[in-house]
């Protein structure tokens, strides 16, 4: 297949790896790419969340699948334009974005649906969001209700706090306070037709800058799949993703679908096992960075096959997807200063080194090239993930791969899988 990516993250350049390891003879264009993305495929400099352009360059040059990648492009409505156009589309319209673009609209899809989740209260004003403080009580959970780039939702004992996040998002539209939910949190990945839905692997991210869950929320420092503790709850994986599909996914997806707004893309279930039972802390309307480094490694049905059966309403005939008996873990390498203040344009050395270990592969981020020379771009500058036979090899892969490589102040968690290795 003709295929075009848009985004330039580690998940695209992980989306595109495991296109490339089908050895299918696709023929594939990424926009806008990274450094990583540019020495494995082709990358055009075009402006993913522009919906007409996309839609042009996809008639012009015979692609028979654009994937979306980031959340951006799609609350943006770049599927709309293309999908008018009868190229299939890997990613949902703007109005079934709106599962990730609004928390409040989420919610109301949650409960129209009857998915299981925290209860929310909505504020509009600083009093409004003071008064759901005070009424839900501590531990405190704020979230902004439009897209954050995975700095929007705080979880904190700080009363004020809580106070100053909801006051500086309020600047920016409404903020939903709500319930805590306390236990481990899921990430489950569904490929969604609009109607019907086909579950990948699960898998756990890290989403505070340091060892322990320390230090501010990021967009995720590492993860790992699969997720061996399920087992003290359900008999089995399957069993546990059979649940969250009858419990969460096809009521989900077809509630949208009632609404008129087909969810056809990549679901995204970010749950959380509490004592009462799973429940939903957030949708997203895309793949999950890092979670998906470490999904798509494990996959051994081809991706594409499942990409295109979603956007062309084929997936109620596809089997259950495949995976591999092995671990995989993943590590980010960050730039100093990131969150907050991420220093760019620095050196990267060693990743040659990375790739050529055993069962690693590096995931471009951040990157470019400056002066002939690999650069930081950004905050989270790659991944680095490894397969193994246990998470014990796989882990000390990926924290041997990460040692080849030099960036000066990164940064990265040393406890990534450490909690399944013991």
């Amino acid at each position: 297949m003709r295929i075009l990516v848009l985004g330039s993250g580690a998940r695209e350049h992980a989306i595109i790896t495991a296109l490339l390891a089908e050895q299918a003879g696709h023929v594939i264009t990424a926009a806008p790419g990274n450094a990583g993305i540019a020495a494995d495929v082709e990358t055009v400099s075009l402006d993913p969340t522009n919906g007409a352009l996309v839609a042009e360059y996809a008639i012009e040059n015979g692609i028979e699948l654009v994937i979306v990648g980031p959340e951006a492009p799609l609350i943006a409505g770049v599927a709309d334009p293309v999908r008018t156009r009868g190229i299939p589309v890997f990613g949902p319209s703007k109005a079934a974005a709106q599962l990730e673009g609004s928390k409040a609209f989420a919610k109301r899809i949650m409960a129209e649906a009857a998915v299981p989740t925290g209860r929310p209260v909505y504020a509009g004003t600083a009093e409004e969001a003071v008064a759901a403080i005070d009424e839900l009580g501590a531990p405190y959970v704020v979230k902004a209700d439009g897209l954050a780039a995975g700095k929007g939702v705080l979880v904190t004992e700080d009363r004020q706090a809580a106070i100053d996040h909801a006051t500086y998002w309020l600047q920016h539209g409404h903020v939903v306070v709500e319930e805590f939910l306390d236990g481990e949190e899921v990430s489950l990945f569904f490929l969604s037709d609009g109607h019907d839905v086909r579950a990948l692997s699960p898998a756990q991210d890290y989403k505070r800058l340091g060892d322990g869950d320390a230090g501010p929320n990021t967009g995720g420092m590492g993860a790992y799949s699969p997720l061996p503790w399920l087992a003290d709850r359900w008999e089995s994986e399957r069993a546990f993703v059979d649940e969250v599909t009858d419990l969460v996914a096809l009521p989900t997806v077809r509630r949208l679908e009632h609404e008129g707004t087909p969810f056809v893309g990549l679901l995204y279930c970010g749950l959380i096992v509490t004592e009462q039972g799973v429940r939903v802390i957030e949708f997203n309307a895309r793949f999950g960075d890092p979670e998906t480094q470490v999904v798509l490694p494990r996959l051994a049905t081809p991706l594409s096959g499942l990409m295109l059966a979603a956007a062309t309403g084929q997936l109620g005939g596809a089997p259950a997807p495949e995976f591999r008996d092995q671990a995989a873990v993943t590590v980010v390498l960050a730039s100093e200063g990131y969150p907050e203040n991420p220093q760019t344009g620095r050196p990267i050395t060693g990743i040659d080194a990375a790739n050529a270990r055993d069962g690693v592969s590096v995931a471009h981020a951040a990157t470019g090239v400056l002066d002939d020379q690999l650069v930081a771009t950004g905050g989270r500058v790659l991944s680095v993930v490894a397969t193994g036979s246990s998470f014990a090899e796989a882990r000390e892969r990926a924290y041997a791969g990460l040692g080849d490589i030099t960036l000066e102040g990164g940064q990265f968690r040393t406890d990534i899988a450490a909690k399944v290795t013991r």
